[in-house]
C-alpha cells in the first residue's frame, strides 16, 4: 500500500513539473497558483522573478458558507480578481498545478475571468 502511494505522488509531481515548465510569473503578469485539498481551496498570485507571493485568498474568506464546493470556488475566483484589481494587477498566468482543468479548478478560472482578471 505504501508503494502505491509513492507511485501516485511521483505521478502527481511529474504532472506538476510538466505544467510549471511551461509557465512563469512576473510582476506585471503573476502566476495564479491553485492548491486544492479535499476540504478547501487556496489561490495565490506569485511573482516568480522575485520569488514573492503578491496576494493569497482561501475559501474561508468567502462569507457565504452554504454553497457547494464548486460554487464556493467560483466565489474565491471572483474575490481573487477583486483583490488583484485593488493591487493593480490586470492579467495573470493560470497555474492549475497537478489538477485537471475541471470542477473546482475550472470554477476558479471562470470566477477570475468574470471578476475582470485576464488569464
Amino acid at each position: 500500500m505504501k508503494n502505491l502511494q509513492k507511485i501516485k505522488n511521483n505521478l502527481k509531481n511529474r504532472r506538476k513539473a510538466r505544467v510549471r515548465a511551461k509557465i512563469s510569473g512576473t510582476a506585471t503578469r503573476p502566476r495564479l497558483n491553485v492548491f486544492r485539498s479535499l476540504k478547501h481551496i487556496y489561490v495565490q498570485l506569485i511573482d516568480d522573478e522575485s520569488s514573492k507571493t503578491l496576494l493569497s485568498v482561501r475559501e474561508t474568506e468567502v462569507k457565504d458558507k452554504k454553497l457547494k464546493k464548486s460554487e464556493l470556488a467560483f466565489k474565491v475566483g471572483e474575490l481573487v480578481a477583486k483583490k488583484a484589481a485593488e493591487a493593480g494587477i490586470k492579467q495573470a498566468v493560470f497555474d492549475r498545478s497537478s489538477s485537471k482543468y475541471h470542477g473546482r479548478v475550472k470554477a476558479i478560472a471562470e470566477g477570475v475571468r468574470k471578476g475582470g482578471l485576464k488569464i
